[in-house]
């Protein structure tokens, strides 16, 4: 039987990438994209509703189009700062999550759901085990933005799951995504003409390239494995060897000094840098990959060296203001300091 899937989250980048490739398997009847804002590219065969998933409509999407596979790609850092854009973001991953899991319930042509978390549910601590496995949940539980929401979502799609165990449930903790294509506040922070560096410290780094992203997404959607799973490329890349390989002038702060980032790069033009990154710049995270492989079935092409340096070949060497940034971080940290 062909599929029928409804991709939630199309008007972005991977969403809309992701809904034109299932289009486009044989294996599949039809796609429908739903989201707030109309996609900015062309969704080709793809089926484009507006709608917000925090609405009950949705409910009558998924009864009406007769869906069989969900793939839940809304869960999303805000986009910008201000306690207004968090409030939203909270309430479109959290509340848009339960109500497209109610839908789900009630909806019996429901056969597979796939989630895209995040690695981000584990936190950064000095507590830390060397490796995450699927099992493991954070030393440090988040207390706010984007980690807690993720907890919280994990929470109700694990509640979804026990009702409806008729339905394939995969739940994919992505490491930090990477690539040419990719804006997230970690991209942001490597675009910086002058890194600042927790002092004292070089983080872990896991990376997932783009690419695989959406072939992890893609295989999920149509070969459905109920579990969680941790994504991620092979190896681990430190932060210095990572800023070093873009070229970059670093500037170490004190590690509490991280906090103040989000304030000293907006001042420099650059957003979307959030302080909840800075555990995370300083004590990394590792993932354990094996259920990936072996459960999953999914082994990614890129290595996390390889999609970094994709990542850099699209970044360009971020010499100018390099000056006056470095003044301005030094600045900061002389004042949080004092």
């Amino acid at each position: 039987m062909r599929r029928v899937v409804l991709v939630t989250g199309v008007s972005g980048d991977i969403g809309s990438r992701l809904a034109r490739l299932l289009a486009d398997d044989p294996a599949v009847q039809r796609v429908v994209g739903v989201d707030v804002l109309p996609p900015r590219s062309d969704l080709g065969r793809v089926s484009f509703m507006r709608a917000d998933i925090r609405n009950p409509v949705i409910a009558k999407v998924i009864a009406g189009q007769d869906v069989d596979t969900v793939v839940h790609l809304s869960v999303e850092p805000e986009r910008g700062g201000g306690g207004s854009t968090r409030t939203s973001a909270k309430e479109h991953n959290v509340i848009g999550t339960m109500q497209l899991l109610a839908a789900c319930q009630r909806a019996a042509g429901v056969q597979r759901l796939v989630v895209r978390s995040s690695a981000a549910v584990y936190g950064s601590s000095s507590r830390d085990p060397a490796m995450f496995t699927e099992d493991m949940s954070a030393k440090r539980q988040p207390r706010s933005g984007y980690a807690k929401d993720v907890l919280e979502v994990e929470g109700y799609v694990r509640g979804f799951a026990r009702r409806r165990p008729d339905v394939a449930v995969t739940t994919l903790r992505a490491a930090d995504v990477v690539g040419p294509r990719v804006s997230t506040p970690l991209t942001d922070y490597f675009r910086l003409p002058v890194v600042p560096t927790a002092l004292g410290y070089d983080a872990r780094l896991q990376l997932l390239h783009e690419s695989d992203l959406l072939a992890a997404l893609h295989q999920a959607a149509l070969d459905g494995v109920h579990g969680t799973f941790n994504l991620s490329g092979e190896g681990v890349l430190m932060l210095s060897q990572a800023i070093r390989r873009l070229g970059r002038a670093t500037v170490p702060v004190p590690r509490f000094a991280l906090s103040a980032v989000g304030t000293v790069t907006r001042q420099a033009g650059v957003r979307r840098l959030h302080a909840e990154l800075s555990g995370y710049l300083t004590f990394g995270r590792g993932l354990d990959t094996g259920r990936m492989r072996s459960v999953l079935g999914f082994t990614p092409e890129h290595t996390t060296a390889s999609a970094f340096a994709d990542f850099g070949q699209a970044v360009g060497p971020g010499r100018d203001r390099s000056r006056s940034m470095r003044r301005t971080m030094a600045t900061s940290s002389g004042a949080e300091h004092g």
